[in-house]
Parts: structure tokens; sequence; C-alpha cells
């Protein structure tokens, strides 16, 4: 296991800002300008619950070989870019442990949790992410990022060591979910018509990421944005919603879906590195998470991308009459994605190649 952070992953960080959770708890229905976005005012929400993302039976595809479940899972990742897996393997007491050690993380005193603060020019710690600018619009929200795989790249002087048993809750948790990575990757590349290996391959040894998201209650949580909208610069994300407060949405036809969980699902979206190798066939969408006026909000989202040797890039195999994005480099790609702010799908707009 490493102890340092490999300085090929430096590839930026984020502005230091005030804590959330520590302004949240002054118990103050004032909020600070730079977090009001007026424009929210405008977004139409769907409310009635009347569409929802596909679910997606993981057992069936992987001990079935099941068609029907597989046609599903190819029609979610091309017309929806989002779905929920249930049946995947990873046992309810893993997810548990994960989930508990999260919550007592952020229940220490922030001087506690400061020691595990982002050092200057990197993502990993605890902190903001994407704050580029002094005059930006913040996020309603504080997280503990941390690579998680390969080993070599972790800095474990970063993995908290209060809640005890967080190291290895961590530990257990990021291999399961590298594992379902792995195994949807296989599925896909089976749906996209390539090798059954390929994709996988690509990410074997590749980069994972886990954000633990902590977004407070906000009396003017109508004016406010948990995590503004984007779309993952990532190949997939694994995300596990941590207590019962809703607030992840999805826009779908330019009105935003908020997203139900189902009990014991993975929620699963395809990010932009996964949109660029299909050609474009599969879709990264757009998605944000909104803020409860009452209640705290916590998550766990894992993000999985190639190795650093991978170039990211269309499959030739997928490129037919046109290729409609850029090949570049993946440390190149990180770069750009750590020192720019979340901001719709303008990363994969700028990777696209003219009409």
């Amino acid at each position: 296991m490493g102890t340092e952070v490999d300085s090929k992953m430096d590839y930026g960080g984020s502005l230091p800002v005030e804590n959330v959770q520590a302004l949240a708890s002054n118990n103050s229905d004032d909020v600070p300008p730079h977090y009001i976005r007026p424009e929210l005012e405008s977004d139409e929400v769907l409310i009635n619950g009347s569409l929802q993302i596909p679910v997606i039976d993981m057992s069936k595809l992987v001990d079935n070989d099941d068609y029907g479940e597989l046609a599903k899972l190819h029609s979610a990742c091309k017309e929806w870019g989002f779905f929920q897996l249930i049946n995947h393997g990873v046992s309810e007491a893993v997810i548990e442990k994960m989930k508990i050690d999260i919550q007592e993380f952020f229940k220490l005193p922030l001087e506690v949790k400061m020691e595990y603060a982002q050092l200057p020019n990197s993502i990993e710690g605890y902190g903001q992410a994407f704050v580029v600018s002094e005059d930006q619009k913040l996020d309603w929200g504080d997280m503990l990022f941390l690579l998680s795989h390969p080993a070599s790249i972790r800095n474990i002087k970063l993995w908290p060591t209060n809640p005890a048993s967080f190291r290895s809750s961590l530990e257990e948790y990021s291999w399961k979910l590298e594992n379902v990575n792995i195994c949807l990757l296989q599925l896909m590349a089976k749906n996209l018509g390539l090798e059954s290996g390929y994709l996988a391959s690509l990410f074997q040894d590749g980069i994972q990421g886990v954000r633990m998201n902590y977004y407070p209650p906000c009396a003017q949580a109508n004016k406010v944005m948990g995590l503004n909208r984007h779309s993952d610069a990532t190949g997939l994300t694994l995300l596990v919603q941590v207590n019962q407060v809703e607030g992840l949405q999805i826009n779908k036809n330019g009105k935003w879906v908020p997203i139900r969980p189902v009990p014991g699902a993975l929620i699963v979206n395809i990010g932009d590195i996964i949109e660029i190798m299909s050609n474009g066939e599969y879709k990264s969408i757009e998605h944000r998470a909104v803020v409860n006026p009452e209640k705290e909000r916590l998550s766990i989202a894992a993000f999985h991308s190639p190795n650093t040797t991978t170039m990211i890039g269309p499959s030739t195999d997928l490129v037919k009459d046109k290729e409609n994005y850029k090949t570049i480099a993946h440390e190149e790609f990180m770069r750009q994605v750590i020192n720019s702010k979340l901001d719709g799908k303008s990363l994969l707009t700028h990777m696209k190649l003219e009409p």
C-alpha cells in the first residue's frame, strides 16, 4: 500500500473555501451571496415521479446471459446514461459499514476533519472540488475525496483513522465496486459489438476515486445547489445514497427528474470517457444534487477511469462513417477535468471534433 500519491497524479486542485457544514451550523437563514443561484427558479422539475431511470438486474446478466436484460442495459446506456443496478453482488453488510463510517466522520468536530484537509495542488482530502476562481458560485456541500485504486497512488495519510474502522471499510467497499465496474464494462463492450474484454482491459489497474458528500440543510434550499449541473468526466460512476434524503436529479429532455433510489441498488451513470470511447453511442448525462431545507443528505460516489497509459478517444471499431471525438493522452484529459469548474457538458464539448 502506497503512502504517497504519485507525482503524476498532481494535476491541480481546488481553491480553499469556507466549510459549508460549519456555515450551516450557525442557525442563520442568511446565505452568503456566492452560494445564491437566481437561475434555479426557472428550472422545471418533474415532481410527480412519472419518469424514472431504468432498473437493471445484474444477476440476470451474469448468471443467465439474459438477452432481454442485456437489451435493457444497452438501451439504458444509449437513452438515459443512468440506471439503478440491483443484485450487483456487493453485500449489504459491506455497504452499511461504509455508510456508518462516513456518517461518523462527518459528525466529527471540524478541527478533527481538517486533519485530512486537501493539500495545495491536490484534489484529495476534505474540502471542496472544482473551485477555480474567487468569483464563481459555490456549491452548498463539503466532501472527502480519496484515490483508492490502484493501491500505489493512495495517500494513506489522508485516510481517516477516526472512526477506527474507516480505512478497512473503504478498502473492502472500493474493491467490491471495482469488481462491479469491470463486470459492467465487459457487458457494455459486448452490447457495443466489441471484444468482451476490450473496455475492461483499458480500465484494468485504472484510477478509482471515492467522493463522500455531505450536503447540510439550507433555509434557502431552493436558491442554492449542493452540486452544480455536470456530467462525470470519468468512465463509470457507482453511487450509493447514505441516508433517506433524496437529492440527485438528472436532466432529461430539458427537465430535471428526481431519482428515487431503489433499496439496495447502486446508481450507475455513464461518464464522458465512455461516451468518447463509444464514439457517442453511449451518452453521459447532466445531473446535479439539490439541497433539503431541513435535513442533511449524504452520498458516496465511486468514479472509475482507465489506467494512465490509456489514450482517451473513440474505439477504432466504433468509428464507421465519422469520428466524433478527439484522442488525447489520459494525463492531458485529467488535467483539463481538475482545472475546470462544473458546467454541464462543457468539457465534452471541447473534446468533440468539428462537424
